[in-house]
C-alpha cells in the first residue's frame, strides 16, 4: 500500500508507454472482465447481442472517441470477428442506453480522502447555441471561456480511480452537485473547490479548498486531461441527452478498467503511477 506521505501522489505517465496495443487481445481480456462483473445481466429472447457484449461496445466506442458513424466500421472492421452478429449502427447504439445501468459494478470503493471535481464537455460551438429546436446542453463557463454542452462531476478516491459521478447542463453551479457529495458522509472526506461553496452551508464530509491549499486536488485534474488527451472527451457530437449520459458511463467504467489494467503498484515513494494509454484502442486505426 502506498505510504501516508505519497497516498495522495498520483502520475501520469504517458510519455513511457507504447503506441500500438493487440486490439484482439485487448477486446477479449476486456469482454472477460466485464462478463465476470455482470454476470445477472437480463436478457431479452429476442436480443442478439448480451448485456456483456453491449457494455463492451459501448467502453470501446467511449475510449475511441470518435462519432457513431466513425465508430461502427471501425468495429465491424477491427472486431467483426468477436461481434459476428452486429446489429445495424443506430439499433446498437440504442442498445448501448438501455444497457448502460451495468456499468455501475466497475465504480471505485471510496476511500478516507476523497476528490470532487466537475469538467465542461463540449457538445457544439458556442454561437450555435439556440439555432435550433431540441438542441441539448446550455451555455456555460468552463476554464473561463464559454461552452455549449454538459457538464460532468466525478468523485475519485485517493488513487485517482472514479466512485461516483452525476451530470448537468453546463450552465448550472457547483453546488448543484451537493447531493452527490452529500452521499460519501461517513466514509469519505472531499476535497472540492471553491466553486462548490454554498453561503446556506456546505455537506459536513466536503473540504472547500482555496487556491494553492490541499494541490492533490490535481489528481482529479490528472483524470480529466488522460480521458481529453486519449479520447478526445472534451468535444462530443451527442444529440440526445440520453446518449449523452451513456457515453459518460461507458467513459467512466472504461477508466477505471484502464486504469487497474496491470494493477495499482505503488513505486518506492508510494506513489500510485496512473496510466490508461497501453491498452487504450485509441491508438490503433
Amino acid at each position: 500500500m502506498p505510504t501516508a506521505s505519497g497516498i495522495l501522489c498520483a502520475t501520469h505517465t504517458a510519455q513511457e508507454e507504447p503506441d500500438t496495443v493487440n486490439i484482439t487481445d485487448f477486446s477479449t481480456e476486456l469482454f472477460c472482465q466485464v462478463d465476470d462483473a455482470i454476470t445477472d445481466a437480463p436478457r431479452h429472447s429476442q436480443a442478439i447481442l448480451s448485456g456483456s457484449e453491449v457494455v463492451t461496445i459501448g467502453i470501446l466506442y467511449a475510449v475511441k472517441g470518435v462519432s457513431q458513424r466513425a465508430c461502427y466500421p471501425w468495429l465491424k472492421d477491427n472486431y467483426g470477428c468477436r461481434f459476428p452478429q452486429l446489429p445495424e449502427r443506430t439499433r446498437l447504439f440504442r442498445r448501448r442506453h438501455t444497457q448502460q445501468y451495468g456499468t455501475g459494478r466497475f465504480l471505485a470503493a471510496p476511500t478516507l480522502m476523497g476528490i470532487a471535481d466537475s469538467y465542461g464537455i463540449e457538445l457544439r460551438h458556442p454561437i450555435r447555441d439556440g439555432r435550433r429546436a431540441g438542441q441539448i446542453g446550455r451555455k456555460g463557463i468552463s476554464n473561463h471561456r464559454w461552452i455549449a454542452g454538459g457538464k460532468p462531476c466525478v468523485v475519485v478516491n485517493k488513487f485517482g480511480l472514479i466512485c461516483d459521478w452525476d451530470c448537468a447542463t453546463a450552465n448550472v453551479q457547483g453546488q448543484t452537485f451537493h447531493p452527490l457529495l452529500q452521499q460519501y458522509d461517513g466514509p469519505m472526506i472531499v476535497l472540492a473547490d471553491w466553486g462548490v461553496h454554498r453561503a446556506a452551508g456546505d455537506p459536513a464530509n466536503v473540504l472547500i479548498c482555496r487556491r494553492g491549499q490541499w494541490n492533490v486536488r490535481m489528481r482529479v485534474e490528472t483524470v480529466f486531461s488522460m480521458m481529453r488527451v486519449k479520447w478526445h472527451f472534451k468535444a462530443q457530437r451527442h444529440r440526445a441527452w440520453a446518449g449523452f449520459e451513456a457515453h459518460l458511463a461507458y467513459a467512466m467504467a472504461g477508466f477505471n478498467i484502464l486504469a487497474q489494467w496491470n494493477g495499482l503498484e505503488p513505486d518506492a515513494q508510494g506513489r500510485v503511477h496512473l496510466s490508461i494509454s497501453p491498452n487504450s484502442p485509441s491508438n490503433t486505426n
